[in-house]
């Protein structure tokens, strides 16, 4: 899941309640605010068991996916005895970032019933996408598995998890460059294989799935036809924002940086992120950066927390004043971060709130709400504190 296997030190980094970020479209350093006194996440659910993601079939349910292996059914504010699906059995839960790590409602799931889980699979940790129906509204059919993508991994750390449709209609998963540290095999800048890539594919009609005709790489022998972008170290979490079909990525950085990379509505794909030769929007390898280099749209130093963990522009109703702005928190200090694009084309970053949990991921629901997932077992929502 994330990229340390380790949690020493954490309670020492929740106490930080103020930073720094910096923003790499601008060469000044922007203070954050004071956290805002009028809102809060509230607990809406608890005691789940290793939680990592939370989403939504269309309708007012939310399903909790659990590392362990099993999905989990929130309706009305009620945990659900029976799991919506329990894969415990594929799945190799070896080290903290192991596990089943997210799941993808299909955009017409109403009438064929298809979702898809990333999980690493037991033995082998390989990361893998599969395709599933329901047997009914709130039980998957265990026997109904299609394996789609099998990605060999040579490390149990950075195998990323997020899985979200886009507006196009195309599956775009996001996978890690392999593990360990500073991308020994030099995947993320390796065109020829899929670790450190956000693939694109269609995953509508034949199995396991065809590469769509508009990729950006489909006719460039140097590139698997399946990337849509490149140079990426451990996406832990993306998004598209349901109003204006933008991409959002965030990135787990090595030492120093964490970072979040945009992709507009209009992109035609093929950005490179940047790493290995770059951790954020400052030099790692040594080796020259590359001259077709995306720079995040923001970014935070290792003064304010480990591991970022990408969530959600906000577009629900409760909140009318935070339409349009993405959030995405930290890992390891709890922190929560907004970010917004001005008319004159800048990003401003500033930090939220702290929350004191330990933020393993970011959802929204049917109409949305956005919601935080606490690692420690609660789903929490973003709420108006009343005067």
């Amino acid at each position: 899941m994330r990229r340390r296997g380790c949690l020493v030190g954490l309670v020492a980094l929740l106490a930080l309640t103020s930073g720094a970020v910096y923003l790499a479209s601008r060469s000044f350093l922007l203070r954050p605010a004071d956290a805002p006194s009028n809102y809060r996440f509230v607990d809406i659910a608890s005691g789940f068991e290793r939680p990592v993601h939370v989403t939504h079939a269309g309708d007012d349910r939310l399903f909790v996916v659990e590392q362990d292996g099993l999905i989990r059914i929130v309706q009305q504010g009620a945990v659900l005895d029976m799991p919506f699906l329990d894969v415990s059995a594929l799945v190799n839960t070896d080290g903290l970032e192991r596990g089943l790590l997210g799941m993808a409602f299909h955009p017409n799931y109403a009438e064929n019933g298809w979702f898809f889980i990333y999980y690493t699979a037991a033995g082998s940790g390989a990361n893998t996408v599969a395709r599933y129906t329901r047997l009914d509204t709130s039980r998957a059919d265990p026997a109904s598995a299609q394996i789609i993508l099998s990605v060999d991994d040579p490390y149990p750390n950075h195998n990323a998890g997020q899985l979200a449709f886009g507006p196009d209609g195309y599956l775009y998963v996001g996978l890690g460059d392999g593990g360990s540290a500073g991308d020994p095999h030099g995947n993320g800048q390796n065109t020829r294989v899929l670790l450190g890539k956000m693939l694109r594919l269609d995953v509508n009609g034949e199995l396991p799935y065809r590469v769509p005709e508009d990729n950006p790489f489909v006719d460039d022998a140097n590139f698997r036809p399946e990337i849509w972008a490149w140079g990426l170290r451990n996406p832990w979490r993306y998004s598209f924002d349901r109003v204006t079909g933008d991409l959002y990525i965030a990135d787990v950085g090595q030492y120093l940086w964490e970072e979040i990379n945009f992709q507009p509505a209009d992109s035609s794909g093929g950005e490179n992120y940047g790493w290995s030769v770059l951790e954020g929007s400052h030099a790692f390898s040594g080796e020259t950066a590359p001259s077709n280099a995306v720079m995040p749209i923001a970014e935070y130093s290792h003064a304010d927390g480990c591991s970022v963990t990408g969530g959600y522009v906000y577009r629900g109703g409760l909140l009318p004043e935070l339409q349009g702005v993405y959030f995405f928190g930290d890992w390891c200090t709890g922190i929560t971060w907004t970010t917004r694009r001005e008319a004159a084309g800048n990003w401003q970053t500033n930090i939220f709130m702290n929350t004191g949990r330990q933020i393993s991921s970011f959802g929204e629901d049917v109409g949305g709400e956005l919601y935080l997932v606490d690692y420690d077992g609660v789903l929490l929502r973003l709420e108006r504190v009343e005067e």
